[in-house]
């Protein structure tokens, strides 16, 4: 009869293999321990195998093992490589071909395609260039699978020249070969290659359409993509998603959600293509109604989707939408430590709850600079320069290095409360304390801030002294504080080189018609209209909305197609008499359209937008909660103090953001200190 010790030694290789769960491989293990026989030179090995066999894939018992073999030969090296890779350990594979290397084993034709697969999934193109030198040197350089892996890892690194070298030298190219180089191209955007190689194959799978169909997509090429698509034997979901999320890009949304409806199964990614891409044209509201569908459908949202879904609430500033998707994420122990947290500051910052923003951020253990980054970008646009400032600060004190998108939201703080020498300074430091090149847009802060005080020679002299081509928000802010100051000649030259940059910015031709309306010259004005009437070119209207119970309302000039029309001009009215008591003023110059007659241009004024939001807030939004008005043009002059005034007569706050910032009405006073 066999002992258990014999009967151990004798384990066959086909007897271990049976072993197919890790308890057997557990029980396999303690006998071995207990009979003293894990030194034995056969037994380690077998376990090794064991753990290492994909049907256990024990990683921590197989480097276990492994830590304890004396004098580990190549092919132990090799079974332990290879399933780090298995198991996304790339780096520590990279560690171990080190010590491979080290104990001056020499590296076969089994050990190189796995690490240089691990150098592909790393993007790790220095060793993975390394590795290709050795392999050359130690005579694998012509090995069909060595060669096949080093396609795979130049084309994964961009370094596309590079893979379609070692391509090109190959005796033997198979199937995953092809592949690997057609998704390079594909991916580095070269879909033309790509096209080209992809004719010449002798043979191919789905992978070879898919890369295809995908790559063009992304080029927003979504003709020649769909050329493809229709002529793929068979599609999986990574070619619809493709399709759908290359048609969302080129704006085609008509055809994204005919392809949504018409695939026969979906997934969360399906759901995320078209959530995103609405999000990414503007169609909010979308967004959202497909977000709601899919909860409703029991579909489990991940990071993806509710970064989507929060940057929608941003552009709608629904803060009750807002305040329902941070509840649904507290409730499912969804982490905002990361990227949604930023986006939850900037989701409550953008619709005008900044003590909300300033919760969500003061929640966060782990602050990183994007978080930092949000609140003071959030604090600036709140008109709250001097907590923004000090946010910085403090950012600052604690080791955090401010990068590039800090400064922006820096010096939009100082521009929104009239901080020029802080602006100035604020530049400097950029440049000078933390080697920051400035871009583009931190030129135009620096140029809005000299703009809005007035100082607009200055400000001239840095857009003509700026390294690069300034864009329309330059010439923009430049046209603006030409129209804040009355300058004319200043007004007609920023003008003048922003409609020969971008002749279809209708603000443009608004301020500029504004700057002569405001001089009284109305032969100027009718000219500016005509130009307009010429190129097509019609003002935006002044529209105002906001949120009540669950329903955007949204008012422009003039407007009596609400449903409680009468009410609200009732209301008017009523403000109207309250206003004239308290001592208001109607500002006619802020009218600036030809109309004879001082009462004609104050009932013109009434109708302002802004004027119908807020009378219909006073009549439905509960008394003790913020009236939210969100307007897509700037508040004129006689808007602001008008809402002044209203916050004091009604005891209400109310919050406007306007094109630029937001104000807050409270007690008679503005958050902006009437400077915007």
């Amino acid at each position: 009869m066999l002992s258990l010790s014999h009967l151990l030694l004798h384990f066959s290789p086909l007897q271990i293999e049976s072993l197919k769960t890790q308890q057997e491989a557990q029980q396999f293990h303690a006998l071995s321990l207990k009979l003293n026989f894990s030194t034995h030179p056969s037994i380690p090995v077998r376990l090794l195998s064991l753990y290492t066999n994909p049907t256990i894939n024990n990683l921590s018992y197989a480097e276990s093992i492994f830590n304890r073999i004396p004098n580990p030969t190549l092919f132990l090296y090799n079974i332990l490589l290879k399933c780090y890779v298995q198991n996304q350990q790339s780096h520590q594979a990279i560690t171990l071909f080190r010590h491979l290397m080290d104990h001056h084993l020499v590296p076969d034709a089994f050990t190189l395609p796995i690490v240089v697969k691990a150098c592909a999934r790393l993007n790790a193109i220095k060793e993975g260039m390394q590795i290709h030198g050795l392999l050359l040197k130690i005579g694998f350089g012509f090995e069909k699978f060595v060669q096949g892996s080093l396609v795979n890892m130049y084309a994964k690194c961009g370094e596309i020249e590079f893979a379609r070298e070692v391509f090109d030298k190959m005796g033997e190219r198979d199937l995953v070969s092809w592949n690997s180089l057609i998704d390079g191209y594909a991916k580095s955007g070269q879909v033309d290659l790509a096209l080209e190689l992809f004719e010449e194959m002798p043979e191919r799978d789905l992978f070879s359409w898919t890369a295809l169909v995908d790559g063009f997509s992304k080029c927003k090429k979504i003709e020649t993509a769909r050329e493809i698509f229709d002529r793929m034997p068979e599609r999986n979901l990574v070619s619809w998603n493709a399709m759908i999320n290359g048609y969302m890009k080129c704006g085609h949304f008509d055809t994204a959600l005919e392809l949504f409806y018409r695939m026969p199964t979906k997934n969360l990614i399906s759901l995320n293509s078209m959530i995103a891409g609405y999000e990414f044209n503007g169609r909010f509201v979308e967004a959202l109604e497909l977000f709601k569908d899919m909860l409703i459908e029991g579909v489990v949202p991940n990071h993806a989707t509710l970064a989507s879904v929060l940057s929608a609430v941003s552009g709608l500033a629904i803060l009750s939408k807002g305040r329902w998707i941070h509840s649904y994420m507290i409730k499912n122990g969804v982490e905002s430590d990361g990227v949604l947290g930023i986006l939850l500051i900037e989701m409550y910052s953008k619709c005008g709850s900044i003590d909300s923003a300033l919760t969500v951020f003061q929640s966060i253990q782990a602050k990183k600079v994007g978080h930092w980054t949000a609140i003071i970008v959030g604090l600036g646009m709140h008109g709250m320069a001097e907590r923004a400032l000090k946010q910085f600060h403090e950012m600052c004190r604690i080791g955090l290095e401010p990068h590039a998108i800090t400064f922006i939201g820096v010096l939009n703080a100082c521009s929104h409360a009239r901080l020029v020498d802080d602006g100035r300074r604020y530049f400097d430091m950029m440049v000078n304390d933390y080697g920051i090149e400035p871009a583009i847009e931190h030129y135009g802060c620096l140029v809005d801030i000299l703009c809005r005080v007035g100082c607009l020679e200055e400000a001239k002299n840095i857009i003509g002294n700026m390294p690069m081509r300034p864009n329309k928000v330059i010439w923009m802010s430049l046209l603006s504080g030409s129209r804040n100051f009355g300058n004319i000649d200043m007004g007609e030259y920023a003008a003048n080189q922003l409609i020969e940059l971008a002749p279809e910015t209708i603000g443009c031709y608004v301020v500029l018609s504004n700057i002569y309306a405001a001089a009284d010259g109305w032969d100027k004005v009718s000219q500016v209209r005509e130009m307009m009437k010429k190129r097509g070119i019609r003002k935006d209207p002044g529209c105002s909305s906001l949120e009540c119970k669950g329903v955007l309302h949204r008012f422009i000039v003039g407007d009596k197609s609400h449903s409680q029309t009468e009410k609200i001009y009732s209301k008017l009215s009523e403000m109207r008499k309250k206003l004239k008591i308290a001592g208001h003023v109607p500002d006619t110059t802020q009218v600036l359209l030809c109309i004879e007659g001082v009462k004609e241009k104050e009932v013109e004024l009434e109708t302002h937008s802004e004027r119908l939001a807020i009378a219909f807030g006073l009549i439905n939004v509960e008394p003790r909660s913020p009236i939210r008005i969100m307007k897509n043009l700037r508040v004129c002059n006689d808007c602001h103090t008008v809402t002044k005034f209203l916050s004091d007569i009604y005891n209400r706050e109310i919050i406007v953001r306007d094109n630029s910032r937001f104000h807050h009405f409270k007690n008679g006073l503005c958050s902006c200190n009437d400077f915007w």
